[in-house]
């Protein structure tokens, strides 16, 4: 293991790391995408991976937060695209915005916040996963199945590339709080 790089490093040195982070994970993802012709690339991805890079040691940074959250987001946006009748339908930005779409998005969202929270889960990029769902821009269960494909895949990069430059990502968990006294 690589040794721990002081804590707090300067501004310059973090900002350094979090660029290079950042774009190893996206030219990745992006290389996967171009070669497969999937969606490999979505919007959340992106603040997902700067929380992995810029905080890797917070628990909405850890592995097991970002697969739970982008998952039940994934699953949450789809349950109600299809209970709204939208899963076959154009997306929002083709067709716009209807009164249906409206219950499928702010149900999706609070369905994610809702489970997210009784997981003890928090990862706030999966807000926008599942808007992205269920407002019709990723819909096919094939797409939903790269999309997970996506999150492990940039996860793992994060993981590998904070490892390699000292950072303390966690292999699975966060730690939790130290228990009070009291």
């Amino acid at each position: 293991m690589p040794p721990e790089i002081d804590e707090p490093s300067s501004p310059a040195s973090r900002g350094v790391r979090a660029f290079g982070g950042a774009a190893v994970a996206v030219v990745v993802a992006g290389a996967v995408a171009l070669l497969t012709r999937q969606p490999w690339l979505f919007p959340s991805l992106g603040p997902a991976i700067m929380l992995h890079v810029e905080q890797p040691e917070k628990p909405e940074s850890s592995p097991r937060n970002t697969v739970i959250g982008h998952l039940v987001a994934l699953l949450a946006g789809y349950a109600l695209l299809a209970a709204t009748g939208l899963a076959g339908r154009p997306s929002a930005l083709q067709e716009g915005v209807t009164g249906l779409r409206i219950v499928a998005a702010a149900g999706s969202l609070a369905v994610t916040a809702l489970v997210l929270v009784l997981l003890k889960a928090a990862h706030p990029p999966a807000g926008a996963t599942t808007l992205i769902v269920s407002l019709g821009l990723l819909h096919t269960p094939g797409q939903l199945i790269v999309a997970a494909g996506a999150v492990v895949l940039v996860t793992l990069v994060d993981l590998l590339f904070n490892r390699a430059t000292g950072r303390d990502m966690p292999l699975w968990r966060a730690p939790g709080p130290a228990p009070r006294k009291g």
